[in-house]
């Protein structure tokens, strides 16, 4: 194998694969980054057997092959060189790499050791543009489950049913759902959980433009990624094996209130109580009036805070304690201006929506 390739070019492939390399491995070959060349495009593979990710970039391919180096390495070396680099492997998989008068050998590995692509059928797919899918991320993904013992948890669940590709999230305190209409044929249709550390990589490589194509099977599912500059990344993960919860049983039925709120200004309020509670007393109560919401901390440990907003709010006294994160982290992942808040009483979950497709379920805490 033979290229030559800029410096931009190189980083940016190894920056979007190199994540996925697992620093305790016991299999030599998953240290290592798989270089494919050819046709004018060098394509990088990294994978930790769960997570795989390939990006291809552009490159002037004077004789294509194959081979595998250690990421790290490779990556420290481009990034403090200037100007084109040329690589070159030789059949005992040691490739030379030359920038002015830098010249590096690195030892690596067939490229037949690395792990095999998975190959996925054409009719199990949707495709949307990458900000969608971004935005839907980031609507969701602050509430998946860390706690191991509920792996069903530890991920997002995806559904594509009935024109509509629907996200959820719960950490079983919390629940966030969003939903966008696609285009969907009838083979098309499924269900599945894609697992927290595929999502954060997509979080981070997802980009305001291209496009998104996702294809699934029954424990893989594949997010292609394709912007209008010809860069495209290719991210595989296993899927989460076992059944979600049905969701739709938390989500509350009739509210007695919905209150508008000015997401901007109750996101600062609650920072600001949030600082006065404990670990002990880790809520704030939220005390709606006539037009007036009351948010107050209380730790005895710590002191106490007290804010008060202006809310367009005409029935009778309403308290109700929340975690100031679990209302904290989705006003943060909100762009609306304005939110609303439906309340059946202190005891009942309260529902966080927009004038939009999302929605937003959190449980109440006791009133001490």
């Amino acid at each position: 194998m033979n290229l030559t390739i800029t410096k931009e070019q190189i980083i940016a492939g190894l920056q979007a694969v190199q994540n996925v390399v697992s620093t305790r491995t016991t299999l030599p070959i998953l240290s290592n980054v798989l270089l494919r060349a050819e046709d004018g495009k060098v394509e990088f593979t990294a994978t930790d057997l769960d997570v795989t990710v390939a990006c291809k970039v552009e490159a002037k391919v004077t004789k294509p092959g194959a081979t595998t180096v250690p990421v790290k390495k490779l990556f420290g070396i481009v990034r403090e060189l200037n100007g084109e680099i040329d690589i070159e492997t030789d059949e005992k998989n040691v490739t030379s790499i030359r920038s002015g008068g830098s010249f590096f050998k690195i030892n690596g590995l067939a490229a037949d050791e690395f792990p095999p692509m998975p190959q996925f059928k054409d009719d199990k797919k949707v495709g949307l543009s990458q900000e969608t899918v971004r935005a839907m991320l980031k609507k969701t993904s602050f509430a998946v489950s860390s706690d191991e013992s509920r792996y069903v948890l530890n991920g997002i669940f995806i559904s594509l049913k009935e024109g509509k590709m629907t996200l959820v999230a719960t950490d079983g305190r919390r629940l966030a759902l969003v939903d966008e209409e696609v285009e969907l044929s009838e083979k098309s249709a499924g269900e599945f959980i894609v697992p927290s550390k595929a999502v954060n990589e997509l979080n981070r490589l997802l980009q305001d433009k291209g496009d998104v194509e996702l294809k699934f099977g029954e424990n893989q599912a594949s997010f292609a990624l394709k912007d209008d500059k010809g860069f495209s990344i290719l991210l595989i993960t296993k899927l989460i094996e076992g059944n979600y919860p049905n969701y739709r049983q938390v989500i509350p039925g009739e509210a007695k209130e919905r209150i508008p709120l000015v997401r901007e200004e109750l996101l600062q309020a609650l920072r600001r109580a949030e600082i006065m509670t404990s670990e002990k007393a880790n809520s704030v109560k939220l005390t709606f009036g006539k037009n007036t919401l009351a948010i107050t901390a209380n730790s005895p440990e710590v002191g106490e805070a007290r804010e008060t907003l202006a809310v367009n709010y005409k029935g009778k006294e309403l308290a109700i304690a929340f975690n100031p994160r679990y209302l904290i982290d989705p006003l943060a992942a909100l762009s609306e201006d304005e939110v609303f808040i439906e309340l059946i009483d202190e005891l009942s979950p309260g529902v966080l929506k927009i004038n939009g497709p999302f929605l937003y379920v959190v449980m109440p805490m006791r009133l001490s």
